[in-house]
């Protein structure tokens, strides 16, 4: 058996494949294998992946299905105990593959492990060192837009970038996956905040190496579909994880948190999807596994609680 599936969901991004398995044909460590999880491309990715890579597992959605809904296919499909989530538009080190196993492997209290993710306009700029959350209300990657070579320490974060990280497999399906509710967005943030709920840890492995384009599917930083769906699963997210008094307690900060984020995106002639996002995400219910992973003694929330309160210093706006 292999010790990882490495699990790439697509959508018509033939274009971004080709560099990306290249990439991983290459890695110093061949344990593992690949899972491409195709949502209903019509651009040749599934004719390409037939021709070219035939000992790449595929799995293929006649729409689609939103990347929780194609991560949580290749997770249930996987026999390995750790699983690698990868986005198509990245292009892994060499070394990514080993690095992120040896951060499981040496770490035994440590769900998930982020990779160090640079920016495809300059390699040596970070796109982001794992994610962070705050009593704002707001979600962040760690480092994003500064220099690489400041971060090469390894650290604790809130919770790993899905774009590319490694997870325990069985942990992941214990925590209920990923709440295919969100589509899109915060999915990763949502899971790893219900693992710290459960006393795991996620961790920054800075020699875990990956260039990332950053939208390569949305197409951009910000737009209606992005802004909408992230408002949506934030204030989604905050209601399943938090329970209500904690929601009670950081009330002054996540109304300020919001009120910048409106004037923020009215700047931007995007108040008006924030807004729409943020009302639907009020409205959404968990699924029961979901709702159950999320439960925690005080004790556990505390922890957290105290870190929220932290982040709201390491980042302005």
């Amino acid at each position: 058996m292999k010790k990882a599936t490495v699990i790439i969901p697509n959508y018509n991004g033939l274009h971004f494949l080709k560099p990306c398995l290249k990439a991983l044909n290459s890695q110093t460590d061949k344990d593992f294998e690949v899972c491409v999880v195709d949502n209903g491309s019509d651009d040749g990715s599934t004719e390409f992946l037939e021709k070219e890579y035939p000992s790449v597992r595929m799995i293929a959605f006649s729409e689609n299905t939103g990347f929780c809904k194609a991560v949580n296919a290749g997770v249930k499909a996987s026999e390995t105990p750790y699983v690698i989530l990868l986005n198509n538009d990245t292009v892994p080190d060499k070394d990514f593959v080993r690095e992120l196993i040896k951060g499981l492997d040496d770490n035994a209290d440590v769900f998930s492990c982020a990779s160090c993710m640079l920016t495809k306009q300059d390699e040596t700029i970070l796109d982001g060192a794992g994610d962070l959350y705050s009593a704002l209300g707001w979600a962040f990657a760690r480092g994003k837009d500064k220099k690489a070579a400041d971060y090469e320490k390894q650290a604790d974060i809130f919770s790993a970038c899905a774009g590319a990280a490694i997870y325990r497999t069985e942990v992941f399906k214990s925590l209920g996956m990923l709440d295919e509710q969100h589509f899109a967005y915060l999915e990763d943030m949502d899971l790893g905040w219900r693992a710290r709920l459960h006393g795991w840890r996620s961790i920054y492995i800075p020699s875990a190496k990956v260039v990332h384009l950053g939208s390569g599917t949305t197409g951009s930083r910000h737009n209606d579909f992005k802004v909408r769906l992230s408002a949506r699963n934030n204030i989604y997210m905050i209601r399943k994880n938090m329970p209500r008094w904690q929601q009670i307690l950081n009330a002054p900060l996540l109304f300020a948190g919001r009120t910048i984020k409106i004037l923020y995106f009215k700047r931007k002639g995007l108040d008006g999807a924030y807004k729409e996002g943020y009302e639907e995400g009020k409205r959404m219910e968990p699924p029961a596994a979901i709702k159950e992973a999320a439960r925690a003694s005080a004790g556990a929330v505390w922890k957290i609680q105290l870190e929220l309160w932290t982040n709201v210093f390491k980042r302005s706006f």
